[in-house]
Order: C-alpha cells, then sequence, then structure tokens
C-alpha cells in the first residue's frame, strides 16, 4: 500500500469514527423513545456502541496509546452520563450505563493489549 493510499484510509477511518461518536452522543440525549433501539436491554446497547468506537478509535488514531484511548472513551461514556443528569435533556444519569461503556472500551482493547503483551516477551532479550 503506498503512502497516499495509506493517508486516504486514515481519513476515512476518522471520519467514521467522529461520525459514529457524534452519534453515540445524540443517540444519548434525545429523548428515549426517538433514540435508536438495537437490543432490547440498553446496557448491551451501550456496550456495542462503545465497542464500535473503541475499535474506530484504534484504527483512527494509530499513534494513540491504548491506555491514552481506553481514558479519553470512558471520559466520554461519563460525560454523556453527566450530560443526562442535566435536567432538560430528560434522560437519566445511571452509572451503571458508564460501567457497560468502560467494559466495552476494555473488552474492544484487551486483545490488542494482550497481542502487544505477547510480542514484546517473544523478542530475545538484550544480552
Amino acid at each position: 500500500m503506498n503512502h497516499l493510499d495509506a493517508r486516504v484510509l486514515l481519513r476515512l477511518a476518522q471520519a467514521a469514527f467522529w461520525a459514529a461518536l457524534a452519534f453515540t452522543f445524540v443517540s444519548a440525549i434525545i429523548p428515549p423513545h426517538s433514540s435508536p433501539k438495537l437490543f432490547p436491554w440498553d446496557k448491551a446497547e451501550h456496550f456495542a456502541a462503545f465497542y464500535v468506537l473503541t475499535v474506530l478509535s484504534v484504527a483512527a488514531f494509530p499513534r494513540l496509546g491504548l491506555l491514552a484511548l481506553a481514558v479519553a472513551l470512558s471520559a466520554f461514556g461519563a460525560g454523556i452520563e453527566l450530560v443526562q443528569a442535566l435536567p432538560f435533556v430528560s434522560r437519566d444519569c445511571d452509572i451503571l450505563d458508564w460501567i457497560a461503556d468502560t467494559f466495552a472500551v476494555v473488552a474492544a482493547l484487551a486483545p490488542l493489549a494482550l497481542a502487544r503483551w505477547r510480542v514484546s516477551f517473544s523478542k530475545p532479550a538484550d544480552l
């Protein structure tokens, strides 16, 4: 793949990430009857949304560390809950939603972290 192709793919990944982030935020603050329903349990919806956001963030920001991505996405989930606590938003703030968001982030990043850990131990030690 040449440099131009890689840059185009990176920009597409970033556009997909920002679109998904905006969709997630808007879905979280519009009235509940107007938000899309993918699953009957809202914690599953939180998990799915943040799992997808995490996968997209890894593709969109390859130079950011996994911990930075995890902290940023978890903070985004907490921010959504804080916005939902505002009286004029007409949504419920629920710490369990934030926990589901954060669990999804960890679930998406764990295989990458384990792969990196495995690679670091497969290199011969310097003598």
